[in-house]
């Protein structure tokens, strides 16, 4: 079983991405609602990946990228930003930042897993 970690500072947000990943693929799903709160979640948690909101409040998306590449216990795990500024796939001055893959946001709940799936290159 997939164990992802959802961090985004709306409730919302994580609550679709939650059911989403865990009713559609079955997959273990922990949230965080800030940057810093994430960042001990991976390091506690180690997920198998990281949706990554991109614009937060206080510690944003690339800031708290780089934090979770700077520790060694969460440097390897794959990160998916969510954005509403760019469209899907590694793109410009994100990808640049180290993440995996950028979704758009809002993202389709009953495809999202898939999605994932493909933008990581799991096979299910």
């Amino acid at each position: 079983m997939r164990k992802v970690l959802v961090i985004d500072d709306e409730p919302d947000i994580r609550a679709v991405a939650q059911l989403a990943l865990e009713d559609v693929a079955g997959w273990e799903v922990h949230q965080a609602g800030s940057g810093p709160e994430g960042i001990a979640m991976a390091a506690e948690r180690r997920p198998d990946a990281i949706l990554l909101d991109v614009m937060m409040p206080d510690m944003d998306g690339p800031t708290t990228l780089k934090e979770l590449r700077a520790q060694p216990e969460t440097g390897d795990i794959p990160i998916v930003l969510l954005t509403a500024k760019v469209h899907e796939g590694p793109t410009g001055d994100l990808a640049d930042l180290g993440a995996q893959a950028v979704v758009a946001k809002p993202f389709d709940p009953f495809t999202l897993a898939g999605q994932i799936s493909r933008l990581l290159g799991w096979e299910d």
